[in-house]
């Protein structure tokens, strides 16, 4: 006990963020230790650092296949093992799916270094030199302080980097210098947007039918495994919620979720940044008990961590401790605190193991070394089958409606606007007649009515806002594409688009006391529709580029206010500067050729009497208020531009996500390329 209170004396002196309380529990009173085969008994910290560290052995079945799986050989007595015995195990209800065994795969990374320009001031490398690797049915958890380069190491070894950054060293897969073929692995990223409005079940089993192959009802068993691997039994059923006027899970259910979405898969290796974030003490333990029992099934399990408590520490297998990019430490929990102590770093008695190698870590500590085991060989990983681009869209197209028709913000919400702008409108403009004096008045109402619906819809940012965040999380674990999302964006999106044309056509028509005609009003529900359609494309592109809220309103109401100057009513298009605002201004503004074939549609083909003789057509009463053209198909023309305004939009978005997301795939591949070649 004197040589242990030295070495806390020794530890409060040398780190200079290392302190220790003033007054200290005498060590007989608190044990967090046991050792092998005394679980009865508690033992003090001295007695852990003489235990022998071997080898974990990895058996390789021959035939090939996913047939890798850790022996249960004798391996150094980890702390997950130790206190194995004092966590209760999930209860299993009836009838629940039983976890099927999966083939893990051995991980191993070798002198992996990963710089980012501008990412630090000092230096631009954010991952120096790092060795490691994880093993099949065994946790391996990446530790360190904030801006240590735990999250960039997790990615490197996932094939998940960024664009800016460049990687080099080299990774291997069951032996084998691969990339992790899909469906091999899943990531599950800090923040992981979820679908509210879905219950755990539903999200689950839409995931599903994104990622594999088959039928729909093979995928049901998937889901029910994946729910019973995270014990969301009794979660299934609710809804995940998370905004204002739903309530929903609880943070640690969310990550339950999150991390579930990867298990239909069942991937060899399941890659998690952080965990317990936003987790209190209670359901961190709770959560690492869930992941402790999944490795159980044969998954290989990698994450990050900033801190854990004794009882979390206690069920990793492996640990790698990062400061400043540079691994300071690989390997057993219990050789760790081994060897911190050999180094002159003993844990204090009352501390956490994690929160002592925090600490000592933040000080220079140039004596400690990195380590690195050698890899396990084994087959190579084959990439699973995905689901067709027609599954993919008509999931993503149902999804996307029963989403709709349950988060009220959604359309809803902007039917409800729509119809009280509708009103106001309609209401002030009402009782013009058909005279020729109510021409100039009523080409106002219909300007009005298209500017500020196509300005209204802006309220719908946030929602496109969140679907493309959906899509990006989907589309990083190629879940999905951009295809198959664009189709099922519009595909469910036409329902309701068409939905709040015809209601506030019939609102705005009836009130205005426009044409009496059946065929007339079909035509302004359609071409009012396509306006619609061709600004909700507008949005989605404009979404697409800023992928921010604010950036994206203040630009859609810029644009908007620009193409509402351009659009011939505040001055004719023929009377307006050449340069720029006629060319191109007036002819990329859709408001130009709705406004056009609505006027169009109500003027061409009437007459208005002047005096007992003489008569005007639509066309001459409406040649000093706004420029139209006196053909009799025109107004099906300014539909059809509508409609390719619609289609051109639509392929702007698809070039903008096809174009990032092709990009880091092929900046990953060009590194990998390169640093597999200068090995």
């Amino acid at each position: 006990m004197e040589e242990i209170q030295s070495q806390s004396d020794h530890y409060r002196s040398s780190s200079s963020s290392a302190s220790s309380p003033a007054s200290r529990v005498p060590a007989f009173n608190f044990f967090y230790l046991r050792k092998p085969g005394s679980l009865g008994q508690p033992i003090s910290f001295e007695d852990s650092p003489e235990w022998e560290d071997t080898d974990a052995d990895v058996r390789v079945e021959e035939g090939g296949g996913d047939s890798i799986n850790a022996a249960t050989t004798s391996v150094s007595p980890s702390l997950s093992k130790l206190n194995s015995g004092s966590l209760p195990s999930p209860h299993l209800p009836e009838g629940a799916a039983v976890a099927r065994k999966i083939a893990g795969a051995s991980v191993a990374w070798k002198d992996l270094t990963v710089t980012i320009e501008g990412k630090r001031e000092y230096s631009d490398n954010v991952v120096k030199g790092s060795n490691g690797y994880a093993l099949p049915g065994t946790m391996t958890v990446i530790m360190g302080p904030a801006k240590s380069g735990k999250s960039t190491l997790l990615r490197a070894i996932a094939g998940r980097l960024p664009p800016a950054a460049k990687m080099y060293g080299e990774i291997f897969v069951n032996g084998a210098r691969m990339h992790m073929p899909y469906g091999s692995y899943g990531f599950v990223d800090l923040e992981t947007t979820l679908i509210g409005s879905l219950t755990v079940r539903e999200y689950l089993y839409y995931s599903a039918v994104l990622q594999l192959p088959g039928f729909f009802s093979q995928k049901k068993s998937v889901v029910e495994e994946a729910i019973h691997a995270m014990s969301l039994g009794d979660f299934a059923n609710k809804l995940i919620g998370g905004h204002c006027f739903m309530k929903g899970l609880p943070s640690g259910e969310r990550r339950r979720v999150a991390i579930a979405r990867e298990l239909v898969m069942r991937p060899h290796i399941l890659f998690i940044d952080e965990p317990l974030y936003h987790l209190d003490s209670v359901s961190a333990l709770l959560m690492m008990v869930t992941l402790k029992k999944l490795t159980s099934t044969g998954c290989t399990l990698i994450f990050t961590l900033n801190q854990s408590s004794t009882e979390v520490f206690g069920l990793f297998d492996r640990i790698c401790l990062l400061s400043n990019g540079n691994t300071l430490f690989f390997g057993e929990t219990l050789a760790c605190l081994q060897h911190f102590s050999n180094a002159g770093f003993p844990c204090p008695i009352m501390q956490s193991p994690s929160d002592h190698f925090l600490r000592a870590i933040n000080t220079d500590f140039d004596r400690i070394i990195a380590m690195c085991k050698n890899w396990q060989e084994g087959p190579l990983l084959k990439s699973k089958g995905k689901a067709s681009n027609a599954t993919r869209i008509a999931v993503l197209t149902w999804r996307s409606l029963l989403i709709m028709s349950r988060e009220f913000k959604y359309y809803w919400l902007r039917l409800i606007l729509y119809m009280l702008l509708t009103l106001c409108i309609g209401t002030i403009f009402s009782g013009l007649g058909h005279s020729l004096s109510s021409v100039v008045t009523r080409v106002a109402a219909i300007f009005v009515f298209i500017s500020f619906t196509s300005l209204l819809s802006i309220a719908g940012v946030p929602v496109l806002m969140k679907e493309i965040k959906i899509y990006a999380s989907e589309e990083s674990n190629q879940h999905s594409g951009a295809l198959a999302f664009l189709f099922g964006q519009l595909l469910s999106s036409i329902p309701f688009l068409f939905l709040i044309s015809i209601s506030s056509s019939l609102v705005f028509y009836f009130l205005i006391g426009l044409r009496d005609e059946f065929s007339l009003l079909m035509y302004f529900v359609l071409n009012f529709f396509m306006c619609l359609l061709v600004n909700e494309g507008l949005m989605l592109a404009v979404v697409s580029l800023w992928k921010n809220i604010f950036q994206s309103v203040l630009t859609l109401v810029t644009i908007h206010v620009v193409l509402m100057l351009a659009a011939g009513y505040f001055r004719i298009r023929s009377k307006l500067p050449g340069p720029v605002w006629t060319h191109p201004l007036s002819y990329i503004a859709f408001h130009t050729y709705s406004i056009q074939g609505l006027l169009e549609n109500e003027y061409l083909g009437v007459n208005f009497a002047i005096g007992q003789v003489r008569s005007i057509s639509g066309f001459q009463a409406l040649h000093s208020a706004y420029d139209i053209s006196p053909r009799s198909n025109a107004k099906w023309e300014n539909v059809l531009v509508l409609f390719l305004m619609a289609v051109g939009y639509r392929i702007l978005v698809f070039v903008l996500l096809h174009f990032y997301a092709r990009k880091n795939v092929s900046l990953h591949r060009l590194f990998r390329g390169k640093h597999n070649s200068t090995a």
